[in-house]
């Protein structure tokens, strides 16, 4: 049985640039995940296919950088508003324990953001129900994990205005997920109350 070659090294110069303009693309591009971002800069720099790619802390660190270099403005009132529509929806949401997640919650949300709310309900049907109730349209989707732990579905839809993605888990996940934060690929989740205090701080 063969064994998997390790992926060649990237040296630190390389590992820089490549986390540099997955920033960038995030930023200016609108690309959100952070594996499309720095696969796509390291086949623009010309570096090796399957070349050692740097972590989504390194990418983030120069995301937050680029940010505050060259959208400092946009940036902060952007995040603002995402954060208060957040609020709202997840106020309205409060059935399924709705937590922010992504972007809107760590800072980093741009121009091409959208909201990422995780919601837990005995039917991912349920949600739906709530949302045609409302007269609100959205837009199913496959996730792309599956697991014990890994949501049913996602729902896309405008809130307000803004872009707005559901992240549907079953009920029984809930514990699980919050006893392992890092479950569902996700470090950090916030219930509406620490959003209303990341509010306070932004205006503040």
């Amino acid at each position: 049985m063969s064994r998997r070659k390790p992926a060649p090294q990237a040296t630190p110069l390389a590992r820089r640039a490549i986390a540099s303009l997955a920033a960038r693309l995030m930023a200016e591009d609108g690309i959100a995940d952070y594996g499309q971002a720095k696969r796509k800069a390291a086949r623009n720099l010309g570096l090796d296919e399957g070349v050692a790619l740097p972590g989504n802390e390194e990418v983030e660190t120069e995301l937050r950088a680029y940010q505050s270099l060259y959208q400092p403005d946009e940036m902060r009132e952007r995040l603002q508003l995402m954060r208060q529509t957040a609020l709202e929806a997840m106020e309205a949401l409060a059935q399924f324990r709705p937590c922010l997640t992504g972007s809107v919650l760590d800072g980093t949300a741009g121009r091409y953001s959208e909201i990422e709310l995780d919601l837990f309900a005995d039917s991912a049907k349920d949600v739906e129900i709530f949302l045609l109730s409302r007269n609100l349209d959205y837009a199913p989707s496959e996730p792309r994990r599956h697991g014990p732990d890994s949501p049913e579905t996602l729902l896309r839809l405008d809130w307000n205005g803004l872009p707005l993605i559901l992240i549907v888990y079953p009920l029984m996940a809930e514990r699980s997920i919050h006893r392992n934060p890092h479950s569902g690929g996700r470090n950090q989740r916030a219930r509406a109350g620490a959003v209303a205090a990341l509010l306070e701080e932004d205006l503040s």
